[in-house]
């Protein structure tokens, strides 16, 4: 009885194993690809024209959804750490740095692509 009891539970938790790992791969490949969507989504969102560069260095929602939102709050906050290091290695003010930043920007921005006139509208460069 006991040497069937021990059977029965090895199989159930061959089962439990198979089933979690079989979960785990359903995850981890859903995972890969948001995250691959997610490394090539700036470059499809300025082809798609949902975002574009602004003067002040950093770059706009043109069209607006929570991913897009999101994507641009993400790489907002990597600019202005970036930008952040150079004011200080430059003693240049913040203001500088993004004024120098968004007119680099801008001169780089492909055509088709969008860039944010002083007069707030979204044109394509």
């Amino acid at each position: 009885m006991n040497q069937l009891i021990k059977q029965l539970i090895k199989q159930l938790i061959k089962q439990l194993i198979k089933q979690l790992i079989r979960k785990f791969s359903l995850a981890l490949m859903i995972l890969t690809v948001t995250f691959s969507a997610w490394a090539t989504s700036l470059d499809q969102a300025k082809n798609d024209g949902l975002v574009g560069e602004m003067s002040n260095g950093y770059l706009g929602v043109v069209v607006s959804s929570s991913e897009i939102k999101t994507l641009v709050s993400n790489i907002n906050i990597k600019r202005k750490a970036l930008y952040l290091k150079l004011a200080h290695k430059n003693k240049l003010t913040m203001t500088q740095i993004t004024d120098l930043a968004g007119k680099k920007a801008i001169a780089k921005t492909q055509s088709g692509h969008f860039i944010k006139k002083s007069s707030g509208d979204w044109v394509k460069k």
